[in-house]
């Protein structure tokens, strides 16, 4: 007589691997990628006024901050499965509130999807240290670049591209990518074990380290450097599009002109080259001097939109380089013993970047056109350069033996 028996995979969680957080962070790029370009147009056209447009923005990143700050309370009650499914959940549903329309629902989508993004980046982050060896997660962020790389380039182009043929278009390919992704995630079955262990020490706060912070000044602007860096992206991603429209361009130039600036991301090995036979603080000057005068010559040459594009998107290949290099001076500066907790407070770069740039962004439309916008970004790049010049010039070089 013959037994069935049931087949290895369901009696056994596959072992997660570099591959199975390299697909997820393809599907979850997949998802994201179309909904960076298609959501300022969307907002803007459901507002109707770029003021407005930066108020939503700046609240959806206090809520973006929230979110980041609330998870790591809410693993203590849910396992973290739960919410990066929830978190996949919001995005499906921050999609459809979108198709919906309206200057509710828009905004409504956009916080939903926003805050999805945190939840699942804190989770996956958490999940990568539980089951990646540290030896490996080098050739993880390698196969994470080769899967998501494609869609980052071909997504915003994309999204805007199927927009104008049907507007709910973007929104449901994201969502669909966004179910492949939980589907996906179940599939491998990422195994909790190690959070349900209890920990031995309580959870680092971050909030509690900020005293420890402030008083490294090479930390504050290592923090610095990113939150200004950020903001040039912010203000490309969210202001060019807007900037195009009213110009009377077509509404897919903000999208496909981000997929040209990210398609830049292919030129970091050279980049990387470059830098590594010169110095740490010599990329990060150059950096942020170029990006500073094309975001402020976009401004002084806003009456030929082409150029200000133009400017602009050249500005983005300096951004990628401080991508590249901008992060270093934080990283070198921080001691062994603080690492995990400087490293929560690092990340808090991109949720301030988040706020403070449809905030600025709101007071100075309320006084000057919309390319005092890129001045103003083309100030803060500008100032974060002055602030590079107290780098250590031999900054990220091997140290020379001494000879005894």
């Amino acid at each position: 007589m013959f037994q069935r028996r049931m087949p290895e995979w369901l009696r056994h969680s596959p072992t997660p691997n570099v591959r199975s957080f390299a697909v997820l962070a393809g599907l979850e790029a997949a998802s994201r990628g179309m909904l960076i370009s298609t959501f300022p147009i969307v907002v803007y056209r459901a507002i109707g006024n770029a003021e407005t447009v930066s108020e939503i923005y700046f609240f959806v990143g206090l809520i973006s901050l929230a979110s980041g700050l609330l998870v790591p309370w809410l693993g203590r009650f849910i396992a973290r499965r739960w919410l990066f499914t929830a978190g996949t959940l919001m995005m499906i549903s921050g999609c459809l509130s979108a198709i919906m329309g309206g200057p509710v629902f828009v905004p409504f989508g956009l916080a939903l999807c926003t805050a999805a993004v945190i939840v699942m980046f804190v989770c996956f982050n958490a999940y990568v240290m539980d089951h990646i060896k540290r030896s490996t997660l080098g050739e993880l962020e390698t196969q994470r670049l080769f899967y998501s790389g494609f869609s980052w380039t071909i997504g915003p182009v994309l999204g805007v591209t199927l927009m104008e043929i049907w507007a709910p278009a973007p929104f449901l390919l994201s969502a669909l990518f966004a179910t492949g992704l939980l589907a996906t995630f179940w599939f491998l079955r990422i195994s909790d074990a190690k959070q349900i262990v209890r920990a031995r020490a309580p959870s680092p706060n971050p909030l509690a380290y900020l005293a420890r912070f402030f008083v490294q000044p090479r930390l504050v602007a290592g923090w610095i450097f990113a939150v200004v860096r950020s903001v040039g992206w912010w203000v490309y991603v969210v202001y060019l599009p807007i900037f195009a429209v009213e110009a009377g361009f077509d509404s897919r130039i903000g999208g496909t002109m981000l997929s040209i600036s990210n398609g830049f991301l292919f030129l970091t090995p050279i980049m990387l080259k470059w830098m590594n036979a010169r110095s740490v603080r010599t990329a990060v000057r150059i950096g942020f001097a170029y990006s500073a005068l094309c975001f402020s010559m976009a401004s002084l040459v806003s009456f030929v939109p082409v150029a200000t594009i133009g400017l602009l998107a050249a500005g983005t290949f300096f951004l990628i380089l401080l991508d590249l290099s901008a992060g270093l001076p934080f990283l070198t500066a921080v001691r062994p013993g603080e690492r995990t907790e400087m490293s929560a407070v690092y990340a808090t770069f991109r949720d301030v970047s988040g706020i403070v740039t449809p905030g600025v962004g709101r007071l100075v439309l309320a006084i000057a056109p919309l390319p005092a916008v890129f001045a103003m970004a083309g100030l803060g790049l500008g100032l974060a350069w002055l602030l590079a010049a107290r780098l250590h010039p031999r900054l990220g070089k091997a140290r020379v033996p001494l000879r005894v």
